[in-house]
Protein backbone atom coordinates (compact mmCIF):
# COMPACT_ATOMS: atom_id res chain seq x y z
CA UNK A 1 0.00 0.00 0.00
CA UNK A 2 3.16 2.10 0.65
CA UNK A 3 4.50 1.66 -2.22
CA UNK A 4 1.19 2.70 -4.00
CA UNK A 5 0.21 5.50 -2.48
CA UNK A 6 3.70 6.67 -3.14
CA UNK A 7 3.41 5.81 -7.47
CA UNK A 8 -0.27 8.50 -7.02
CA UNK A 9 1.73 11.09 -5.19
CA UNK A 10 4.80 11.16 -7.87
CA UNK A 11 1.91 10.99 -10.58
CA UNK A 12 0.00 13.96 -9.26
CA UNK A 13 3.46 15.67 -8.98
CA UNK A 14 4.22 14.96 -12.25
CA UNK A 15 0.87 16.10 -13.50
CA UNK A 16 1.69 19.42 -11.20
CA UNK A 17 4.89 20.30 -12.68
CA UNK A 18 3.11 19.71 -16.19
CA UNK A 19 0.66 21.97 -15.57
CA UNK A 20 3.18 24.89 -14.68
CA UNK A 21 4.81 24.95 -17.79
CA UNK A 22 3.15 26.57 -20.87
CA UNK A 23 4.05 27.08 -23.89
CA UNK A 24 3.12 30.00 -25.97
CA UNK A 25 2.75 29.31 -29.93
CA UNK A 26 3.51 32.52 -32.52
CA UNK A 27 1.05 35.33 -32.81
CA UNK A 28 -0.55 34.67 -29.26
CA UNK A 29 -0.75 35.64 -26.29
CA UNK A 30 -1.57 34.35 -22.90
CA UNK A 31 -2.78 36.24 -19.51
CA UNK A 32 -2.11 35.40 -16.29
CA UNK A 33 -3.45 35.97 -12.92
CA UNK A 34 -2.85 35.44 -9.51
CA UNK A 35 -5.32 34.62 -6.95
CA UNK A 36 -8.08 36.38 -9.56
CA UNK A 37 -5.65 39.58 -9.99
CA UNK A 38 -4.27 40.16 -13.57
CA UNK A 39 0.02 39.39 -12.82
CA UNK A 40 1.13 39.17 -16.52
CA UNK A 41 1.00 38.89 -20.57
CA UNK A 42 3.35 35.62 -21.73
CA UNK A 43 4.35 36.24 -25.41
CA UNK A 44 5.92 33.79 -27.53
CA UNK A 45 8.02 30.81 -25.84
CA UNK A 46 7.53 28.80 -22.47
CA UNK A 47 6.65 30.12 -19.22
CA UNK A 48 6.54 28.92 -16.07
CA UNK A 49 3.56 29.63 -13.03
CA UNK A 50 2.91 29.00 -8.88
CA UNK A 51 0.53 25.94 -9.24
CA UNK A 52 -2.47 26.37 -7.40
CA UNK A 53 -1.72 30.55 -7.28
CA UNK A 54 -1.44 31.50 -10.60
CA UNK A 55 -3.97 30.29 -13.64
CA UNK A 56 -4.11 31.22 -17.38
CA UNK A 57 -7.00 33.39 -17.57
CA UNK A 58 -7.55 33.71 -21.38
CA UNK A 59 -5.38 32.56 -24.64
CA UNK A 60 -5.63 35.55 -27.05
CA UNK A 61 -5.49 34.97 -30.64
CA UNK A 62 -2.98 38.34 -32.37
CA UNK A 63 -3.32 37.18 -35.92
CA UNK A 64 -5.83 39.74 -37.98
CA UNK A 65 -9.64 38.40 -37.53
CA UNK A 66 -12.68 38.66 -40.22
CA UNK A 67 -15.99 39.00 -39.20
CA UNK A 68 -19.14 39.21 -41.18
CA UNK A 69 -22.37 40.58 -39.60
CA UNK A 70 -25.71 39.53 -40.85
CA UNK A 71 -27.48 42.63 -42.97
CA UNK A 72 -29.07 45.36 -40.69
CA UNK A 73 -31.88 47.42 -41.52
CA UNK A 74 -31.19 50.97 -41.89
CA UNK A 75 -33.47 54.26 -43.03
CA UNK A 76 -31.88 56.56 -45.07
CA UNK A 77 -33.17 60.28 -44.91
CA UNK A 78 -35.50 60.02 -47.73
CA UNK A 79 -37.12 57.53 -45.22
CA UNK A 80 -36.12 54.20 -47.45
CA UNK A 81 -35.39 50.84 -45.47
CA UNK A 82 -32.64 49.00 -46.76
CA UNK A 83 -30.42 46.43 -45.30
CA UNK A 84 -26.73 46.61 -45.55
CA UNK A 85 -24.17 43.77 -44.15
CA UNK A 86 -20.77 44.31 -43.13
CA UNK A 87 -17.38 42.88 -43.04
CA UNK A 88 -14.83 44.00 -40.15
CA UNK A 89 -11.38 43.09 -40.21
CA UNK A 90 -9.81 44.00 -36.72
CA UNK A 91 -6.64 42.93 -34.93
CA UNK A 92 -6.11 42.45 -30.81
CA UNK A 93 -3.82 45.04 -29.95
CA UNK A 94 -3.38 44.74 -25.84
CA UNK A 95 -4.77 41.52 -24.98
CA UNK A 96 -4.99 42.66 -21.73
CA UNK A 97 -7.26 45.61 -22.63
CA UNK A 98 -9.09 43.13 -25.16
CA UNK A 99 -9.74 40.59 -21.56
CA UNK A 100 -10.81 42.85 -19.18
CA UNK A 101 -12.52 45.23 -21.44
CA UNK A 102 -15.55 44.54 -22.34
CA UNK A 103 -17.42 40.88 -21.59
CA UNK A 104 -18.23 39.88 -25.18
CA UNK A 105 -15.87 41.36 -27.98
CA UNK A 106 -17.25 40.27 -30.80
CA UNK A 107 -20.82 40.93 -29.73
CA UNK A 108 -19.78 44.87 -28.92
CA UNK A 109 -18.15 45.01 -32.54
CA UNK A 110 -21.63 43.72 -34.48
CA UNK A 111 -23.85 46.16 -32.00
CA UNK A 112 -21.18 49.11 -32.23
CA UNK A 113 -21.50 48.78 -36.21
CA UNK A 114 -25.43 48.44 -36.79
CA UNK A 115 -25.52 51.59 -34.42
CA UNK A 116 -22.49 53.47 -36.53
CA UNK A 117 -24.18 52.65 -39.87
CA UNK A 118 -27.83 53.85 -38.98
CA UNK A 119 -25.92 56.98 -38.12
CA UNK A 120 -23.92 57.32 -41.42
CA UNK A 121 -27.06 56.02 -43.40
CA UNK A 122 -29.69 58.43 -41.92
CA UNK A 123 -27.75 61.40 -43.02
CA UNK A 124 -27.62 60.36 -46.78
CA UNK A 125 -30.12 59.49 -49.70
CA UNK A 126 -31.15 56.57 -51.31
CA UNK A 127 -29.15 57.35 -54.33
CA UNK A 128 -25.95 58.86 -52.56
CA UNK A 129 -26.06 55.64 -50.42
CA UNK A 130 -25.72 53.62 -53.48
CA UNK A 131 -22.87 55.28 -54.69
CA UNK A 132 -20.63 55.84 -51.31
CA UNK A 133 -19.79 52.92 -50.59
CA UNK A 134 -15.86 53.81 -49.93
CA UNK A 135 -17.55 57.20 -48.28
CA UNK A 136 -19.62 54.57 -45.90
CA UNK A 137 -16.13 52.55 -45.32
CA UNK A 138 -14.15 55.54 -44.37
CA UNK A 139 -16.69 57.01 -42.19
CA UNK A 140 -17.31 53.53 -40.30
CA UNK A 141 -13.47 52.66 -39.52
CA UNK A 142 -13.09 55.71 -38.24
CA UNK A 143 -15.75 55.47 -35.90
CA UNK A 144 -15.19 51.50 -34.53
CA UNK A 145 -11.59 52.41 -34.77
CA UNK A 146 -11.95 55.08 -32.25
CA UNK A 147 -14.68 53.13 -30.30
CA UNK A 148 -12.39 49.88 -29.95
CA UNK A 149 -9.06 51.35 -28.56
CA UNK A 150 -10.13 51.09 -25.24
CA UNK A 151 -10.86 47.23 -25.81
CA UNK A 152 -7.24 46.99 -27.34
CA UNK A 153 -8.78 46.66 -30.70
CA UNK A 154 -7.53 48.17 -33.91
CA UNK A 155 -10.55 48.23 -36.72
CA UNK A 156 -8.51 48.08 -40.02
CA UNK A 157 -10.83 48.10 -42.72
CA UNK A 158 -14.60 48.14 -42.89
CA UNK A 159 -16.27 46.51 -46.01
CA UNK A 160 -20.27 47.10 -46.64
CA UNK A 161 -21.17 43.74 -48.42
CA UNK A 162 -24.03 43.70 -49.46
CA UNK A 163 -27.31 47.28 -49.91
CA UNK A 164 -30.18 45.79 -50.47
CA UNK A 165 -32.86 47.61 -51.21
CA UNK A 166 -36.58 47.35 -51.22
CA UNK A 167 -38.26 45.41 -54.12
CA UNK A 168 -40.16 48.16 -54.94
CA UNK A 169 -36.54 50.39 -55.33
CA UNK A 170 -34.96 47.81 -57.29
CA UNK A 171 -38.00 47.04 -59.75
CA UNK A 172 -37.90 51.10 -60.35
CA UNK A 173 -33.96 51.14 -60.37
CA UNK A 174 -34.56 48.25 -63.05
CA UNK A 175 -36.56 50.65 -65.00
CA UNK A 176 -34.04 53.33 -65.29
CA UNK A 177 -31.41 51.82 -66.06
CA UNK A 178 -32.95 50.00 -69.16
CA UNK A 179 -34.11 53.33 -70.15
CA UNK A 180 -30.69 54.66 -69.19
CA UNK A 181 -29.75 51.46 -71.36
CA UNK A 182 -32.36 52.58 -74.48
CA UNK A 183 -30.72 56.21 -74.39
CA UNK A 184 -27.79 55.31 -74.48
CA UNK A 185 -28.16 52.99 -77.42
CA UNK A 186 -30.23 55.72 -79.53
CA UNK A 187 -27.55 57.77 -78.91
CA UNK A 188 -25.07 55.87 -80.19
CA UNK A 189 -26.92 55.09 -83.35
CA UNK A 190 -27.37 58.24 -84.10
CA UNK A 191 -23.80 58.75 -83.51
CA UNK A 192 -22.91 56.11 -85.88
CA UNK A 193 -25.35 57.30 -88.44
CA UNK A 194 -23.99 60.90 -88.11
CA UNK A 195 -20.19 59.74 -88.89
CA UNK A 196 -21.68 57.29 -91.65
CA UNK A 197 -22.81 60.15 -93.37
CA UNK A 198 -20.06 62.36 -92.97
CA UNK A 199 -17.37 59.65 -93.99
CA UNK A 200 -19.93 59.07 -97.14
CA UNK A 201 -19.75 62.67 -97.94
CA UNK A 202 -16.48 62.86 -97.71
CA UNK A 203 -15.59 59.98 -99.82
CA UNK A 204 -18.38 61.82 -102.13
CA UNK A 205 -15.89 65.18 -101.74
CA UNK A 206 -12.17 62.99 -102.00
CA UNK A 207 -13.62 61.30 -105.09
CA UNK A 208 -14.95 64.69 -107.33
CA UNK A 209 -11.68 66.26 -106.48
CA UNK A 210 -9.72 62.93 -107.40
CA UNK A 211 -11.59 63.25 -110.50
CA UNK A 212 -11.11 67.03 -110.98
CA UNK A 213 -7.04 66.08 -110.67
CA UNK A 214 -7.70 63.59 -113.37
CA UNK A 215 -9.17 65.66 -115.82
CA UNK A 216 -6.45 68.39 -114.83
CA UNK A 217 -3.63 65.54 -115.64
CA UNK A 218 -5.66 64.88 -118.43
CA UNK A 219 -6.11 68.19 -120.09
CA UNK A 220 -2.40 68.54 -119.43
CA UNK A 221 -1.35 65.86 -121.27
CA UNK A 222 -3.21 65.96 -124.06
CA UNK A 223 -2.40 70.23 -124.04
CA UNK A 224 1.69 68.21 -124.16
CA UNK A 225 0.62 66.02 -126.98
CA UNK A 226 -0.75 68.48 -129.07
CA UNK A 227 2.38 71.19 -128.41
CA UNK A 228 4.84 67.71 -129.40
CA UNK A 229 3.01 67.44 -132.42
CA UNK A 230 2.70 70.78 -133.74
CA UNK A 231 6.42 70.89 -133.22
CA UNK A 232 6.90 68.15 -135.35
CA UNK A 233 5.21 68.73 -137.80
CA UNK A 234 7.05 72.44 -137.92
CA UNK A 235 10.22 70.09 -137.88
CA UNK A 236 9.01 68.11 -140.59
CA UNK A 237 8.33 71.33 -142.95
CA UNK A 238 11.35 73.38 -141.75
CA UNK A 239 13.40 70.02 -142.40
CA UNK A 240 11.74 69.82 -146.13
CA UNK A 241 12.27 73.12 -147.15
CA UNK A 242 15.70 73.12 -145.80
CA UNK A 243 15.91 69.89 -148.17
CA UNK A 244 14.40 71.46 -151.08
CA UNK A 245 16.98 74.66 -150.51
CA UNK A 246 19.66 72.36 -150.73
CA UNK A 247 18.42 70.45 -153.53
CA UNK A 248 18.08 73.97 -155.30
CA UNK A 249 21.50 74.76 -154.22
CA UNK A 250 23.09 71.53 -155.63
CA UNK A 251 21.02 72.44 -158.79
CA UNK A 252 22.65 75.05 -159.58
CA UNK A 253 26.41 74.23 -157.75
CA UNK A 254 26.17 71.59 -160.85
CA UNK A 255 25.12 73.81 -163.29
CA UNK A 256 27.89 75.94 -162.78
CA UNK A 257 30.52 73.27 -162.73
CA UNK A 258 28.97 71.68 -165.71
CA UNK A 259 29.93 75.23 -167.71
CA UNK A 260 26.87 76.63 -168.51
CA UNK A 261 26.63 79.88 -170.50
CA UNK A 262 24.15 83.59 -169.97
CA UNK A 263 21.30 81.36 -172.26
CA UNK A 264 20.94 78.20 -170.33
CA UNK A 265 20.59 80.78 -167.07
CA UNK A 266 17.77 82.51 -169.22
CA UNK A 267 16.32 79.87 -169.83
CA UNK A 268 16.20 78.19 -166.39
CA UNK A 269 14.84 81.50 -165.46
CA UNK A 270 11.97 81.49 -168.16
CA UNK A 271 10.72 78.16 -166.76
CA UNK A 272 10.79 79.50 -163.18
CA UNK A 273 8.68 82.46 -164.68
CA UNK A 274 6.26 80.11 -166.50
CA UNK A 275 5.66 78.03 -163.52
CA UNK A 276 5.21 81.16 -161.44
CA UNK A 277 2.07 82.11 -163.91
CA UNK A 278 0.58 78.43 -164.07
CA UNK A 279 -2.28 80.60 -162.65
CA UNK A 280 -2.21 79.33 -159.09
CA UNK A 281 -0.18 82.62 -157.65
CA UNK A 282 -2.08 85.55 -156.51
CA UNK A 283 1.02 88.28 -157.59
CA UNK A 284 3.35 87.90 -160.38
CA UNK A 285 6.76 89.90 -160.35
CA UNK A 286 7.94 90.63 -163.89
CA UNK A 287 12.15 91.04 -163.61
CA UNK A 288 13.05 94.12 -165.87
CA UNK A 289 14.92 92.58 -167.99
CA UNK A 290 11.83 91.03 -169.46
CA UNK A 291 12.50 92.85 -172.72
CA UNK A 292 16.12 90.88 -173.43
CA UNK A 293 14.57 87.60 -171.80
CA UNK A 294 11.72 88.06 -175.00
CA UNK A 295 14.41 88.94 -177.40
CA UNK A 296 16.32 85.68 -176.59
CA UNK A 297 13.28 83.28 -176.39
CA UNK A 298 12.63 84.90 -180.04
CA UNK A 299 16.03 83.78 -181.42
CA UNK A 300 15.97 80.80 -179.82
CA UNK A 301 12.66 80.10 -181.65
CA UNK A 302 14.00 81.18 -184.89
CA UNK A 303 16.67 78.52 -184.43
CA UNK A 304 14.81 76.01 -183.62
CA UNK A 305 12.18 76.58 -186.45
CA UNK A 306 15.11 77.21 -189.40
CA UNK A 307 15.81 73.90 -189.90
CA UNK A 308 12.28 72.50 -189.98
CA UNK A 309 12.34 75.47 -193.04
CA UNK A 310 15.18 75.12 -194.66
CA UNK A 311 13.63 70.94 -194.93
CA UNK A 312 10.22 72.04 -196.01
CA UNK A 313 12.62 74.01 -199.09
Amino acid sequence: MGVFFLIVIIVIAVWVLASCVRIVPQAYAVILERLGAYQATWSTGIHFKVPFIERVARKVNLKEQVVDFPPQPVITKDNVTMQIDTVVFFQITDPKLYTYGVENPIMAIENLSATTLRNIIGDMELDETLTSRETINTKMRASLDEATDPWGIKVNRVELKNIIPPAAIQDAMEKQMKAERERREAILIAEGQKKSTILVAEGKKQSAILDAEAEKQAAILRAEAQKERMIKEAEGQAEAVLKVQNANAEGIRMIREAGADEAVLTLKSLEAFARAADGKATKIIIPSDIQGIAGLASSLKEIVTDPKAETDK
